[in-house]
């Protein structure tokens, strides 16, 4: 779905703009492709530039509570440097390359409450109007699914997901954001912890998956929760026994913590110490062949999926799209320069 707003990029008789995305989810690393559609004014007009701004609804942390925001996480300038004489109607066809770690808001197209969105800047003779949104639809990476499919299989539910404006000590961390992925623990841990965050932090050459447990009845140390951190490769991802990977990372981050306390939590001290693992293709499998069934796209409806998969939803009851509508207006109050809408 999109958004097909036409603003008035120069007040009333100004160029028009209108970014399409193309259809189905894009992935991290991969990829963005669409046309962007401009109508003349009511004279002629020189594009100095086009510019599509990847937009981000996070959380931040302040001294008086956890509020929302906009993040701009990327800029790419797809065009300009022509004149568009008036009424003339002209397409801008583009790909450019997501970030590696761009947020995942869908899990076989089940929203996870996630929300970005495509923003469109058309400079006009010095003036900057940034007004077309659309709504930016991510799906997993091949590893990013295989992990969760796993965590589903494994009895972990899903609980929410939301885009931390902080930083994770002791990673590779590229944008000024992490996304986290909270899970309600599996029966079998369910008397230990509260929940399970899981964090993807992917590059070209694989991901470090972060994984953080909650404390329950005082198991961790006073207001700490406990972390632990893998690596990944993108190769091989279809052939490995992900239950049996994800299973044992678990258990090394309960057990391990319950024993021995923890340090850190999310943006203070390293929160790995001697217990960074680096799980690439082949080491922790006990074979190959993914000898476990997976559930097909069936897993990721809003109820419960069952034992086969990870019950995803949209959280606190709102769209993306509303979300996105929200955005939108926080992002025009913000802007110096705003352009008028056309109905």
């Amino acid at each position: 779905m999109v958004f097909k707003r036409l603003l008035g990029s120069l007040g009333v008789g100004g160029p028009t703009v209108d970014t399409v995305l193309d259809h189905g989810a894009a992935a991290p690393g991969q990829p963005l492709t669409g046309q962007i559609h401009l109508k003349g004014g009511d004279v002629s007009f020189d594009i100095e530039h086009i510019t599509l701004e990847l937009v981000a609804c996070v959380e931040a942390e302040t001294h008086d509570g956890e509020h929302e925001g906009a993040v701009v996480f990327d800029r790419f300038t797809v065009g300009g440097g022509f004149r568009l004489t008036e009424g003339e109607q002209r397409s801008i066809p583009f790909s450019v390359t997501l970030p590696w770690e761009t947020p995942i808001t869908e899990l076989h197209g089940q929203s996870l409450g996630v929300v970005l969105g495509v923003r469109t800047e058309l400079a006009v003779h010095g003036a900057k109007d940034k007004g077309d949104l659309d709504p930016l639809h991510v799906r997993p990476l091949p590893v990013q699914e295989a992990i969760l499919e796993a965590l589903g299989q494994l009895g972990y539910g899903f609980k929410s997901a939301d885009l931390e404006l902080d930083r994770i000590g002791g990673t590779g961390q590229q944008l000024p954001f992490y996304q986290e992925i909270e899970l309600t623990p599996s029966p079998e841990y369910a008397h230990t912890v509260n929940e399970i965050e899981v964090t993807f932090l992917a590059n070209p050459a694989g991901m470090e998956v972060v994984l953080e447990a909650g404390k329950r009845g005082g198991l961790f140390s006073e207001g700490h929760d406990a972390l632990d951190r893998h690596v990944v490769s993108h190769e091989g991802a279809a052939h490995r026994d992900w239950n049996a990977v994800v299973g044992s990372w678990i258990s090394q981050l309960v057990e391990r913590h319950a024993s021995y306390g923890t340090h850190s939590s999310h943006g203070h001290h390293d929160p790995y110490g001697s217990h960074a693992h680096k799980d690439h293709h082949g080491h922790g499998d006990h074979h190959h062949g993914g000898g476990h069934h997976r559930s097909g796209p069936g897993m990721g409806t809003v109820v419960a999926a069952g034992a086969a998969g990870l019950a995803v939803g949209v959280v606190g009851g709102m769209v993306a799209a509303e979300v996105v509508d929200e955005i939108g207006d926080a992002l025009e109050g913000d802007e110096e320069e705003s352009g008028e809408e056309e109905a």
